[in-house]
């Protein structure tokens, strides 16, 4: 059997292993052990599982992912998402629409601190969603607002899903954070306009709550100040040069711990819990690591990347049209696919032509996470839109769906002005120390 063949056959292994709900990394694993035994020595590719999660476990530059779940881990057991929640509704909820907006400004400053979408949304839909409905929001608006809000935890730096891009590509991942921050700061903004725009237009669908006094103002804020200087002082490190993004996922770990601890809201069950969550959720990710590296190795002896190069580049269609067809790639899986897998499975095959059609590596990085977005709200699959519901038993996946419309259409045109004006992404990291 040729190697084309060979690689066809693995691809569809592969999916239908997921299909079958055996986990992600297990399938990757599994199908790239087989595959590159097939081809080359099946003692070599047993050795091959060996060498490669050893080398894997004990990689310094992999601590990074534990490091920074251990700090979102702190962050949501110490129950700082209903403060910042408290805070910007004090200032901003009394406008028409003012929950909604409320509730992105809070998920943007979490994720700020957590780095992972499914903990903000889930957090989200326990502190906002409530206060939401009692003020007289529809279902479909406030899950949808969640929703959307949700997915700013894998672009605002820490995200550990641009840690895995930059372990996977050999990027900076320093440079992606930073990079993170002003695309991040732009869905915050876009959000927040898309609430308004609907109060607009439907100034009957979305009610405003009681205006907030001056003291409440400043009540809520002394309540938010300790997490907001621990991510200025990891980002603030990055960008200056203190600490690389492994010292700073531990700088921030050890700093949310404090935090939590001296604020008095960890207490030894919530440390415990934190700590059982950051290890089930590393083990998860090392997993996918793991299985990702094997199923790299079948495409390397495969030249699948080289070959889907050779393909794309040969339609004579431009770079941008290459990454038009890229990015409705991504659009499609999404509809299949967590965010997790996605990068996993489709950056080492993309990333050599991203680099040959001469595209800024962080840059792209950048783009596939705002494409990997999508996919968490995007039917029929959208992993935030299933967290809310597990949380929310008694909305149907149809109203999230109907409520968290606008924000794809955002997204979507988010996304163009990205890549219309890469700048936006790399003008800071060009400016790093």
């Amino acid at each position: 059997m040729s190697t084309d063949l060979v690689a066809i056959a693995g691809f569809v292994a592969l999916f239908a292993l997921m299909l079958l709900r055996v986990p992600v990394g297990m399938a990757m694993g599994l199908v790239g052990v087989v595959g590159f035994g097939y081809l080359t020595n099946p003692t070599a590719a047993l050795k091959m599982v060996g060498t490669t999660t050893m080398r894997t476990v004990t990689d310094y530059t992999f601590g990074i992912v534990p490091m920074f779940l251990l700090m979102g881990a702190f962050v949501s057991n110490a129950g700082i998402s209903r403060e910042l929640f408290r805070t910007a509704n004090a200032f901003i909820g009394h406008l028409r629409g003012g929950l909604g907006i409320a509730t992105i400004a809070a998920c943007g400053f979490f994720a700020a601190i957590c780095g992972s979408s499914v903990a903000t949304a889930a957090t989200f839909s326990n502190v906002a969603y409530p206060e939401m409905r009692r003020f007289g929001y529809p279902q479909s608006f406030a899950t949808g607002v969640i929703a959307a809000g949700g997915t700013l935890g894998i672009m605002i730096p820490p995200s550990t899903v641009l840690a895995v891009y930059g372990l996977i590509t050999q990027q900076d991942i320093g440079k992606l954070f930073i990079a993170g921050i002003m695309p991040g700061l732009l869905a915050v903004v876009m959000y927040m306009l898309t609430v308004s725009i609907i109060g607009w237009a439907r100034p009957d669908f979305l009610p405003s709550a009681p205006r907030a006094s001056w003291a409440e103002r400043y009540a809520a804020i002394k309540d938010v100040w300790a997490p907001i200087l621990l991510f200025i002082f990891v980002i603030g490190g990055l960008y200056g040069g203190l600490f690389t993004a492994t010292e700073g996922g531990a700088m921030g770990a050890a700093g949310a711990f404090i935090i939590g601890v001296l604020s008095g809201r960890l207490k030894m069950d919530g440390v415990k819990k934190a700590l059982l969550e950051a290890t089930r959720t590393s083990a998860a990710v090392f997993t996918i690591l793991i299985g990702a590296l094997l199923f790299g190795y079948f495409l390397t002896i495969t030249q699948t990347p080289q070959k889907v190069t050779e393909f794309l580049t040969g339609l004579g269609i431009g770079r941008y049209g290459v990454l038009a067809i890229i990015m409705l790639m991504y659009l499609v899986l999404g509809c299949l696919m967590d965010a997790m897998a996605m990068i996993i499975l489709t950056v080492p095959i993309i990333f050599p032509l991203i680099v040959q059609l001469g595209f800024d590596p962080i840059w792209f990085g950048v783009i596939v996470v705002m494409a990997v977005e999508l996919g968490l709200i995007h039917p029929p699959v959208g992993m935030n839109v299933f967290v809310i519901k597990t949380v929310v038993k008694d909305v149907d996946f149809t109203t999230i769906f109907k409520g968290v419309a606008p924000f794809i259409v955002t997204d979507i045109l988010r996304l163009i002005i990205l890549i219309a004006f890469p700048v936006i992404a790399l003008w800071l990291p060009s400016h790093m120390r």
